[in-house]
């Protein structure tokens, strides 16, 4: 008689039995409380056991509307230890749009962070949702800490199966209403690597952005690697480095605007960051020329990653990659991934040869299994077992992928097509700008034109002909912006990234 095949376990279920074996050993940090394995473990399973008294279970969804805290890594292993799907809100989203969310995904139960319980109220009133739980004392929802501290932390096993959605994650909401996408507990056990490399000691991570972001599947990681989570309540570049130090920090995952940060911060070189061993950045677009900084200030430690929510992991450019005398790997996002199949094509479909400038698409186990309640838009990028980014970009001989942009970000101009990442690349080369975002701006003719906004050194003295010059003398006038606008800072999303939306809105109020 053949071996019954193993029982199914979720990411939950295997950080649990790793949290088990030392539960001594400290694995959360967040300001001055250090948490253990054990307590974090009993955690756990006290609140799956209160929410399974609230009416929460398997198939249904909990949507988290909460800060960085332990509580809110503990509600998600619990809502997804009893086969919930987890939503978690993106804080910086207005209330309308958080509303949105939290009734499309069908939210049984909300979980607040107490700091947000008045947005919780008004998020509640715009979507009534059947029950509101707070992570401690709050003025909206029951406090779902004192229900759980009266349950049982005896372990059990979890209920979800390998193709219930364990999340749907709502794209940030920069370029229109936010799309839910939806993975398995499946697919998430197959993408979840078990380590982050080799190593001695186990890892220590240091989340400085949101837990509804990639910073979440990172601790993830770091939790069944036997490691520590150390968790900030936001990115301030200052707290990050002495974070670093204080904490000694092996992992840190920035996108590259804070990566620049953290360069440009006044005190940078006083602190010792010699304790890292990766320090991961991707998400958008980054400029070689300070990669290359961020080379000299933190060593050969920068990992690279390309990925989408919907596709999962695409290409990595990996510390040896990160060669200073080769700008073109550096504007690379590295090589495809192991049981990752990659495919460049035209606006027919049509495989492009090497170099061709096409769709970036993908075929993988870790795309999406589609948008939540979206099956026409889920039709539309997913085409006979492919994954279509709206990415552009090409393929090398050596089978590196450099993206150039997205499709709904390419500006279609009189003379011919804008590649953003191009034309941030040229402005960036200049040595008094430290970074820059291009966007399109739709005028009255209904035409686009080419709107940047630069961050330049402080005190530089760099202006707008100057740089139109420069653009004018490398690119011609086709790449010429109509408008250069000089910020002190770019507005950014909560994850980090540029919000080229507000950017674009506000060179449209400005123009008209």
């Amino acid at each position: 008689m053949p071996a019954a095949a193993p029982a199914f376990r979720t990411y939950v279920e295997e950080s649990l039995n790793v949290l088990a074996a030392r539960p001594e050993r400290e694995v959360l940090v967040h300001g001055r409380r250090r948490v253990t394995a054990g307590a974090f473990s009993d955690l756990v399973y006290r609140m799956a056991r209160a929410l399974r008294a609230q009416g929460v279970g398997r198939s249904r969804t909990v949507t988290l509307l909460s800060g960085n805290l332990p509580e809110t890594i503990a509600a998600r292993y619990a809502a997804n230890l009893l086969g919930c799907r987890v939503n978690h809100l993106y804080n910086k989203l207005s209330a309308d749009v958080q509303a949105a969310i939290v009734r499309d995904v069908e939210t049984r139960a909300l979980i607040v962070d107490p700091r947000y319980a008045d947005r919780a109220a008004e998020v509640a009133e715009r979507a009534p949702v059947a029950t509101v739980l707070a992570l401690g004392p709050a003025t909206t929802g029951t406090d779902l800490l004192a229900l759980a501290a009266d349950e049982s932390a005896e372990p059990f096993a979890g209920d979800a199966q390998p193709q219930d959605v364990f999340g749907i994650h709502h794209t940030g909401g920069t370029t229109g209403h936010p799309k839910g996408i939806c993975a398995t507990f499946q697919q998430l056990r197959e993408a979840m690597p078990r380590e982050l490399g080799s190593r001695q000691a186990p890892p220590r991570q240091l989340v400085c952005t949101t837990l509804a972001h990639a910073a979440g599947t990172m601790a993830d990681v770091t939790l069944l690697s036997g490691g520590t989570v150390v968790l900030l309540d936001d990115f301030d570049a200052g707290e990050v480095l002495a974070a670093i130090e204080r904490e000694s920090i092996t992992q840190l995952f920035v996108l590259p605007p804070l990566l620049y940060q953290l360069l440009d911060h006044p005190a940078s070189d006083r602190y010792d960051t010699s304790s890292l061993e990766g320090l991961a950045y991707g998400g958008c677009q980054t400029s070689p020329g300070r990669i290359v900084d961020a080379l000299r200030r933190f060593g050969p430690v920068l990992v690279q990653f390309y990925s989408q929510s919907e596709a999962g992991g695409i290409s990595l450019l990996t510390p040896e990659d990160h060669d200073p005398k080769r700008p073109d790997r550096l504007r690379s996002a590295g090589k495809v991934l192991p049981g990752v199949q990659v495919a460049i094509r035209d606006e027919a479909g049509r495989d492009l040869p090497v170099g061709g400038h096409g769709e970036i698409c993908v075929r993988s186990a870790m795309v999406m299994e589609g948008y939540w309640k979206q099956p026409e838009l889920t039709a539309e990028v997913l085409r006979d077992g492919w994954l279509h980014t709206g990415d552009i970009g090409f393929l090398d001989e050596d089978g590196y992928v450099t993206v150039l942009d997205r499709l709904k970000d390419m500006i279609v101009v009189v003379s011919g097509r804008v590649y953003t990442t191009e034309l941030e690349d040229l402005l960036n080369s200049h040595p008094q700008v430290l970074q820059s975002a291009v966007f399109g701006v739709r005028g009255a003719d209904d035409m686009e034109q080419v709107h940047a906004a630069v961050v330049s050194v402080p005190g530089s003295g760099v202006d707008e002909q100057q740089l139109r010059a420069l653009v004018r003398a490398e690119r011609g006038t086709m790449y010429e912006p109509a408008c250069i606008t000089l910020v002190e800072e770019f507005p950014l999303t909560d994850a980090g990234k540029p919000d080229k939306k507000l950017l674009r809105a506000r060179a449209g109020h400005a123009s008209s």
